[in-house]
């Protein structure tokens, strides 16, 4: 037991003085604090969220989504809420939204269906707006109805088109199929010297239009 000699010295007690307390509790919490780093980093690359926020790619903290839990399970973190996420990620691909061509094709290739579609119907649309023919109209908005009524043949048959999937297969199929055939339909129907008559179709157009 000793006092200290001089306001330089710490007192000490027995081998053990302040300062080397004091610096072995400052080990301690620094090496506490260290594991909580780490215990931290291991939560945000699991993908487990909840009160902390993760790091986005330029280092910035992200906030963490509100009212969204997940717990961990075998193949990962499981969402235990039906709320979603303050911050969408990413979104799920649609059903045949893959490649219709392999990976090491060029990208137009990739996309073949969709182009064809596309291109279709710009087709179509430049044919009404220089009148060809004198039946610009009628043929242009017939090539497009007809390339709305092609993807839905390629949306059936091809496993995967690419950007023509915008939803599920069955949605996509009635949306082009639909819309192809009305068009197609009025086009065949449009005055004057109509190609197609269809007396009860004339009565309500004409009952709407009235």
């Amino acid at each position: 037991m000793g006092a200290a000699t001089s306001p330089d010295e710490p007192a000490t007690t027995g081998d053990v003085t302040v300062d080397a307390a004091a610096q072995d509790a400052r080990a301690a919490q620094v090496a506490e604090d260290a594991q909580a780093t780490d215990r931290t980093g291991e939560t945000n690359e699991t993908g487990t969220t909840g009160e902390t926020a993760g790091t986005g790619e330029s280092g910035e903290p992200e906030p963490a989504a509100k009212g969204v839990v997940s717990a961990p399970g075998p193949e990962g973190p499981v969402r235990t809420t039906r709320r979603f996420p303050m911050f969408t990620r990413d979104t799920a691909r649609p059903e045949g939204g893959g490649r219709a061509a392999p990976g090491d094709a060029a990208a137009p290739v990739r996309q073949w269906p969709f182009l064809v579609v596309l291109g279709t119907t710009a087709l179509g649309l430049l044919l009404v707006a220089v009148d060809a023919f004198g039946i610009g109209f009628r043929l242009g908005t017939l090539l497009i109805g007809l390339a709305l009524i092609s993807g839905a043949v390629l949306r059936r048959f091809i496993p995967s088109v690419g950007m023509l999937a915008v939803r599920s297969r069955f949605t996509d199929m009635a949306t082009y199929g639909l819309l192809g055939f009305a068009i197609v339909l009025l086009a065949l129907m449009a005055q004057p010297d109509p190609w197609l008559e269809i007396p009860l179709l004339e009565s309500a157009v004409r009952f709407t239009v009235r």
